[in-house]
């Protein structure tokens, strides 16, 4: 599978933007799909993941409440919408894919992705 992700750009804070993430190659449907960002000077963080089917969805607990992944395995995309954003959030986004469909949870974050896309800028300013 290729990701590709799109939809990063120049916000003030308060305002929404939203990510997208394509999907190429394999089938889609057969794999979980996370949100990490990676600041300037830090260690890359996990944001969300969607299971498979999408009926399952898991957040940081830094931005739950405020952002909302969905997929549509129709068309191969799975989607970040993001609320209220704070300059905090300012990062580069990545997608990726996980062909493991028993973890969840806190093992999320640690997991060996199959697939990563290859960013996108979120900038968010005061």
């Amino acid at each position: 599978v290729q990701l590709q992700a799109s939809g990063g750009g120049l916000v003030q804070a308060g305002d929404s933007l939203r990510l997208s993430c394509a999907g190429f190659g394999r089938t889609f449907s057969n794999y979980g799909m996370s949100w990490f960002r990676q600041a300037p000077g830090k260690e890359r963080e996990f944001v969300a993941a969607i299971s498979w089917s999408g009926d399952s969805t898991y957040y940081s607990d830094s931005v739950k409440g405020r952002f909302t992944v969905s997929r549509d395995n129709a068309k191969n995309m799975v989607f970040l919408q993001m609320n209220s954003l704070k300059p905090d959030d300012t990062a580069v986004y990545y997608c990726a894919a996980t062909s493991n469909k028993r973890a969840w949870g806190a093992e999320l974050p640690r997991l060996p992705y199959d697939y990563w896309g290859q960013g996108t800028q979120v900038t968010v300013s005061s």
